[in-house]
């Protein structure tokens, strides 16, 4: 079909919206006269349906009102849109160049290729001489690993980042926080009892951070009746607390998520960040060697 033919049509069928299959079948070729007619006609119809909405707003008589009347004044109105559109510099123009670039940006595309998956967060690259893991952290990882695996499908939160806190808050499970009659409390995160906690609590000295400088405290913190039950109120705090709302905006980087934590006040040690980022590298180290 020629630019000449595709013009006729134009004009000969401003008013009805059929015309327009033939027209984006030839701009899909991708000649300039077709994508320029294209254009010019989508913008036909775009002032016919703002010149009809401006006849419907207009008050009428109702004198001269009839069937042939309004069928008349709608082939007028078709034609007067075909008159409007075309103009340089107008809306044509805009549409034209769009096309253009998309037409263009298609014939570059390479062929479609699989998403890419979200990378898991890796560890810092070890230095020389980095300690190899403990039996204890190894042994750590490996007995809480389902349950983080399955925090982590319901949170969000890495099992990395979860295991590496737990570890590190816990001593890999050596100092963990006891109840009074020497029972676990299953407290993996050194989470305190405040005052809307209605759980059984275990009270124990602890070393607290007041101006930069360490003192021995009594602090009173959760018990609960299982480990599970430890790492599911420690993610439901970090996904629920306005406190950390950063915190879960920082799950791509161990760095990130570390220091978010401690600017949110979740420890007082100063170096709390370096040091959880530390023990999330080594689980993540562990994790690998698992695998």
């Amino acid at each position: 079909m020629t630019i000449q033919s595709l013009q006729t049509r134009a004009n000969g069928l401003a008013a009805d919206a059929r015309s327009l299959d033939a027209l984006k079948l030839q701009a899909g070729q991708n000649t300039p006269g077709a994508i320029k007619e294209a254009a010019r006609q989508f913008e036909s119809l775009f002032m016919r349906e703002l010149v009809k909405s401006m006849r419907e707003a207009t008050m009428k008589s109702g004198l001269f009102d009839s069937a042939a009347g309004d069928l008349g004044q709608d082939l007028l109105d078709g034609q007067l849109a075909v008159q409007l559109s075309g103009q340089p510099g107008g809306l044509s123009d805009m549409i034209a160049r769009q096309l253009s670039l998309q037409m263009q940006g298609s014939r570059d595309m390479p062929s479609a290729a699989p998403a890419p998956v979200p990378a898991s967060p890796q560890p810092a690259s070890p230095q020389p001489g980095a300690a190899a893991p403990t039996s204890s952290q190894t042994s750590f990882v490996a007995r809480h690993a389902d349950v983080a695996a399955r925090i982590e499908r319901a949170s969000g939160i890495p099992a990395s980042f979860l295991l590496g806190q737990a570890g590190h808050e816990s001593g890999w499970g050596r100092q963990e926080i006891r109840n009074a009659n020497g029972t676990t409390s299953h407290n993996l995160f050194g989470i305190k009892a405040g005052a809307g906690w209605k759980g059984p609590v275990a009270e124990v000295t602890t070393t607290e951070f007041i101006n930069g400088a360490p003192q021995k405290t009594v602090a009173r913190f959760r018990a609960y009746g299982s480990y599970e039950e430890s790492f599911r109120d420690f993610a439901r705090l970090i996904t629920q607390s306005p406190r950390y709302a950063n915190t879960t905006r920082q799950l791509a980087s161990v760095q990130g998520y570390a220091n978010s934590l401690q600017s949110s006040g979740y420890a007082t040690d100063p170096e709390y960040a370096t040091k959880l980022s530390r023990a999330i590298n080594m689980t993540l180290r562990v994790q690998r060697a698992q695998a």
